[in-house]
């Protein structure tokens, strides 16, 4: 069962937005301001140039109505929802000159989180028919998160940690800093007293060596990282359902399905918040 699209706290898009046109219209639109006739009123639609899965009319309305309260702002598309070349996905409609000036923010955060949602969903839908499940990682824009992941969860996958503060998490530089065997198991239990007893611990492990010490701490969740596909079997079956198993590394559309069909629970992707290009919308305008 994929993740439920919690939809984003207004409060975060809108620290997000005051940013973003902070940056983008710092002292008025120069250009709006000027060459457009006062009192001129605009309709305008969102259109795809290309096809995706919806991600970001929220933020898209939200961003047209800080630049200006008048304007008005449909959905036509739902969040997580297919769309086609050609389609419309939004129609906006209010003064002229503040559609001008929130044009550009709003479409590129559009843009960036529809491609994100449409990436996930690629791999989703690659995998359907295992019970391996997509998630992203820590590798977002950064002070994009929140808006990243819930493109994720648009696009039918789930989430990974959210930051340092939810779990514990020891990757491969950490485990550098101890010795393998005896002192990383004691290592590792040592933390287990530490933490509540609702805090998960996720151990990264590069090898099949390394897990004999991982599982004899009972640790929540192993990450098998670039694991070759040949090797992913034999860890599986070391593990043998004492955690979690989280595969990572070389995730790409071609290798996808082969890493699933081993039997991990998990696939986790930088490359869908990393390296998306953003989808082509554009905004046609009719100024009255």
């Amino acid at each position: 069962m994929n993740q439920p699209i919690h939809p984003v706290p207004t409060a975060a898009i809108d620290r997000i937005l005051e940013f973003a046109f902070a940056e983008d219209n710092p002292r008025g639109d120069l250009t709006a301001d000027t060459i457009v006739p006062a009192g001129a009123k605009a309709t305008a639609a969102v259109r795809a140039r290309e096809a995706g899965v919806m991600a970001g009319g929220a933020v898209f309305a939200r961003a047209m109505k800080m630049v200006n309260p008048e304007i008005h702002v449909v959905q036509l598309v739902k969040e997580g929802h297919v769309f086609e070349a050609g389609d419309r996905l939004l129609t906006v409609a209010g003064p002229a000159a503040s559609v001008l000036t929130a044009e550009r923010v709003a479409l590129n955060l559009l843009q960036r989180m529809s491609a994100i949602a449409t990436a996930t969903r690629q791999l989703v839908d690659l995998v359907a028919h295992t019970n391996a499940r997509i998630a992203d990682t820590r590798k977002t824009t950064p002070g994009l998160r929140v808006l990243e992941r819930y493109a994720v969860r648009c696009g039918g996958g789930v989430n990974h940690r959210d930051n340092l503060s939810e779990a514990f998490m020891a990757k491969d530089n950490h485990l550098a800093l101890l010795d393998d065997g005896e002192e990383l198991t004691n290592a590792l239990k040592s933390v287990r007293a530490r933490l509540g007893h609702t805090t998960a611990m996720e151990v990264e492990v590069d090898s099949i060596d390394q897990l004999p010490a991982v599982l004899a701490a009972k640790v929540d969740v192993i990450m098998l990282d670039n694991f070759a596909l040949a090797d992913l079997p034999a860890a599986i079956k070391l593990i043998d359902g004492q955690a979690i198993i989280e595969a990572s590394g070389n995730v790409r559309a071609e290798t996808v399905a082969g890493i699933a069909e081993t039997g991990v629970d998990i696939i986790s992707s930088g490359a869908i918040t990393h390296s998306v290009q953003a989808i082509d919308l554009g905004l046609d305008m009719v100024v009255a």
